[in-house]
This record gives structure tokens, C-alpha cells and sequence, in this order.
């Protein structure tokens, strides 16, 4: 019996705890150290249980090979009955049961709700765990890179001064950005803007992320959207690709970007993806200029079987400049938007008639020692000119340059990036003005 990990299934060992996410899931795991061996050792290559058995064994003393053996073929074997790697007698049998991310089937988000009989991720979810385990000791898997602060939209509510979109990122130093992440063992990559695929190398730069096999995330408007990147998405089999679409309306859409016929474009561009099974998500900001439109995107997405989310919240530009916030919601019409979320939530609607919803919500506790997110633990960015920042809205902290400092140096080193990594609710004492 062969094992392979799927194509769209990706692994990391984090300092002794082994993750293995899927994109066409939409799920994933932790396993302990001793599942962390058995699971570093399966890859794309087509192995024999024989061939794993003889790379995982050396690495426990005392542990006969037919212990090993049968613990290794009930680990793969649950791995594969969950979805995250395939099995089979050739390796024909095998690509023909690796099926990725597909539109077609009713419910592409996730196979299952939950994955914890055999091996134990943890007491709590995936993230919870992973967040408490780089607590004490940061570990770098989320790195954001912007190819180009250059855009072809002036959205009206961006965090992005349009008076600085005007630089690429040199290949050089993106090519180095790689290889320094690819030894630091981050999982995922996004790549951003401005509008990425203005940059006149974006398809070199798409195909060399999924060389060092990376979760590869583009957040781009689509509008520039071809069939040649299309081709490129999927040979390189992109994980997800991140649009706005702000109204079913395109005055309201086009008002938004400042772009007559940007609504077309985009809406075009979705349906294109949705058709070559690409994994999309839609997300709908709500603002002034469209603030009874999300439900008719929501309805819109729903129907495509598309992954759609509204968002209430408005960030100023990352220099306090705060003309973008004109179009920010109003408390109350923010406070429409959320009880109109809510009223429309499923799981929500079914938690409140579980007939012990009052008492949980009377027991619940708040947690001062959550982080606020995942700064200085798990995740920075980057802009075209090399500088890093703890994120994409926080450009007014430079951490370092990689054009002079290595990644890694940065990453460990970073004075500012050292005060960031324990911020807990507890520790903040100021409030932050959006």
C-alpha cells in the first residue's frame, strides 16, 4: 500500500508539534511529538508503509518494527479516512483519488465537523492550541508580501494612502523573501497590493511560491484577471484567492472602487474562478456607500457556493490619516448590521434555543491573557521596498529592512517585535482608534 499527502494538504513541524492543514477541507491538526515524526515523514512522493516504517523507526529506541508498523498504518490509515492524504496500489490509484477543492459537491467548506478520535490534537481547537504553544516561544507561519503598493482602484475607504501607491517589489528581493521563509519553515504566503497582478512579474513570482510549497493566498480585485494566470493558479494549485465585492448594485459596487465598470470585471472574474474550482473568498466591507447591499452579495455567493463574510469595521489609513473614515458606518447603523448578521446566523439562531444558552452565557469568563491576535507570534508583513511590519495596517512600525537584515534576525531580534509578542487583552492599557 502506497501513502502520499494530498495536493492540497500541507504539513510543518512546529518545534516538536506536527500541523497538517487542507485547503479543499477547510480543516486541520495538531499531533504530539511522536505523531509529529510520523507525520514529517509522509510527502508528495508515493511511499510504501515499508518506506515510512524504515524512516520513522531510527527515531525511537526500544520499539520493535512491528509495534511501529501497526502504530504507523493506524495513523496514516485515520489520515486518509479524514482526507488529508490518499492511499492506494499505484500511483495512478492514487492521483485518481486526489481530488481537490471542487464547486461541484454541495458543501465545499469541510467533509466532517470535527477530526479528534484517533489522534488527539488538543483540548481545545486547532488554533487555540497553536496559539498557546507559540506563546512562550513565537513561531513565524504567516507571512504576508506586497508585490506592488501600485492599484488600478481608489477605493474610497482604504487603509492605504493612494498618494503612496507607486512602487514593485525588485525580483531579487522577492526571490530572497522565499528562500529565507522556505528555512523558517512558514506555511503560508500571501500576495498582495495594491493590486498584485500589476506587477509585471506576478506570474513568475505565483509560480516560484509554490516551488518552495508554500499555502500560497492572493488578495487581489480579479479585474486584471486573464486566463494565463488562471492557468497559473492552477497548475500551482493556489489555496485561496481573497476579492472584494462590495454591491449586487454596480453604481454602488464602481462608486466604491472610483472605477466605472469595475464591477463587471470583478463579478466575471469570480464566476471565472468558481468555474476552474479555485478556492475564492468574497468579502463584502459595509460602509456608507452600500450598507443595505451585503445580503444580496451573501445571497449571491451562497448560490455560486461561495465562502462570503460582511465586515463592519474600518481601519484609517496607516500614515492617521482619517479622510477614509467619512465612510465609515455610523454606531447605530453598524448596530443594525451586526443583529441583521445574527438573525441570519444558523449555528447562531440554534445556540440560542439550546435550553442551557443563558447559563453558558451567564458562566462565561473573560479571558485577559487572549491574545489580541497573532503579532509578534505568528504573523508580519512586508512592502515592496522591503520593510516589515507586524501587519498590513500597522506600516507605521518598521521592525526592520530585508534589503539589510536577514528575516529570521528580524523576526527574532526586533526589539519592537519582542514588546509585540506577549500584548494580551490584559496588557492593553490604550485604546485603539479605527
Amino acid at each position: 500500500m502506497l501513502y502520499r499527502q494530498k495536493k492540497d494538504t500541507y504539513i510543518r513541524n512546529y518545534d516538536g508539534v506536527g500541523y497538517i492543514t487542507s485547503t479543499g477541507l477547510f480543516n486541520d491538526r495538531t499531533v504530539n511529538e511522536s505523531g509529529t515524526v510520523f507525520l514529517c515523514a509522509v510527502n508528495r512522493t508515493p511511499q510504501s508503509l515499508d518506506q515510512l516504517v524504515d524512516k520513522i523507526l531510527p527515531q525511537f529506541v526500544g520499539v520493535d518494527r512491528e509495534t511501529l508498523y501497526n502504530d504507523a498504518k493506524e495513523f496514516y490509515d485515520i489520515l486518509v479516512e479524514d482526507g488529508f492524504l490518499v492511499s492506494g496500489e499505484t500511483e495512478d490509484e492514487l492521483n485518481a483519488k486526489d481530488t481537490g477543492f471542487t464547486y461541484k459537491v454541495f458543501e465545499p467548506k469541510t467533509i466532517k465537523e470535527d477530526f479528534t478520535p484517533a489522534i488527539q490534537r488538543a483540548d481545545s481547537d486547532t488554533q487555540e492550541f497553536l496559539e498557546k504553544h507559540f506563546k512562550d516561544k513565537p513561531h513565524l507561519t504567516s507571512f504576508q508580501i506586497e508585490l506592488t503598493s501600485r492599484c488600478n482602484e481608489r477605493c474610497v475607504h482604504c487603509y492605504i494612502p493612494h498618494k503612496y501607491k507607486l512602487y514593485d517589489i525588485t525580483p531579487e528581493l522577492y526571490y530572497s523573501t522565499l528562500e529565507q521563509l522556505s528555512k523558517m519553515g512558514v506555511l503560508s504566503v500571501t500576495l498582495s497590493g495594491g493590486e498584485p497582478m500589476m506587477h509585471p512579474q506576478f506570474i513568475e513570482f505565483l509560480r516560484a511560491a509554490k516551488k518552495y510549497d508554500f499555502y500560497v493566498n492572493i488578495l487581489s480585485n480579479l479585474t486584471l484577471l486573464n486566463d494565463e494566470i488562471i492557468a497559473e493558479m492552477k497548475a500551482g494549485n493556489v489555496s485561496s484567492v481573497q476579492v472584494s465585492l462590495y454591491s449586487m448594485n454596480p453604481e454602488h459596487h464602481d462608486a466604491i472602487t472610483a472605477v466605472k465598470g469595475s464591477f463587471e470585471k470583478t463579478k466575471a472574474a469570480i464566476l471565472k474562478l468558481v468555474e476552474n474550482d479555485i478556492p475564492l473568498h468574497v468579502s463584502c466591507p459595509t460602509m456608507k456607500g452600500n450598507k443595505d447591499d451585503y445580503k444580496e452579495v451573501l445571497a449571491w455567493c451562497h448560490e455560486h457556493k461561495i465562502r462570503a463574510q460582511t465586515d463592519y469595521i474600518m481601519m484609517a489609513q496607516y500614515n492617521h490619516e482619517t479622510e477614509n473614515l467619512a465612510n465609515r458606518l455610523t454606531v447605530e447603523e453598524a448596530g443594525n448590521v451586526i443583529k441583521s448578521i445574527m438573525e441570519g446566523d444558523e449555528d447562531y439562531q440554534n445556540a440560542i434555543l439550546e435550553p442551557d444558552f443563558v447559563k453558558r452565557c451567564n458562566e462565561a469568563q473573560f479571558n485577559p491573557e487572549r491574545r489580541l491576535c497573532g503579532v509578534g507570534v505568528s504573523t508580519c508583513c512586508m512592502v515592496a521596498n522591503g520593510n516589515v511590519y507586524p501587519c498590513a495596517g500597522w506600516q507605521e512600525m518598521v521592525l526592520g529592512n530585508l534589503t539589510e537584515t536577514p528575516l529570521q534576525e528580524i523576526w527574532d531580534n526586533s526589539e519592537k517585535n519582542t514588546e509585540l509578542s506577549p500584548y494580551t487583552l490584559k496588557k492593553n492599557k490604550k485604546k485603539l482608534i479605527f
